[in-house]
């Protein structure tokens, strides 16, 4: 009998293809009105103190929500090109 498990992955490495193109302390400002240390730290999985602190369930829909308007607008701005 074959069991599977599932393995939580890190919204760090769920990331992991986009963080370095990113201006992350832009979307800390715009889409959760937070610094970007707060955004870096949620996405290390770590709070405020150094424990640690992954992002709540509505962080990670804000956070979706949030990829979603700036993959919009760059698509408009790339379609707006030629």
């Amino acid at each position: 009998m074959e069991t599977t498990t599932l393995k939580k992955t890190s919204v760090s490495a769920q990331l992991s293809d986009i963080r370095l193109d990113i201006t992350w302390s832009k979307i800390a400002r715009r889409y959760f009105d937070k610094s970007a240390s707060w955004l870096y730290n949620k996405m290390n999985g770590i709070d405020g103190n150094g424990g640690e602190g992954d992002f709540t369930y509505s962080e990670k829909m804000q956070l979706k929500n949030a990829l979603y308007d700036f993959s919009e607008r760059i698509r408009k701005v790339a379609d707006n090109i030629i």
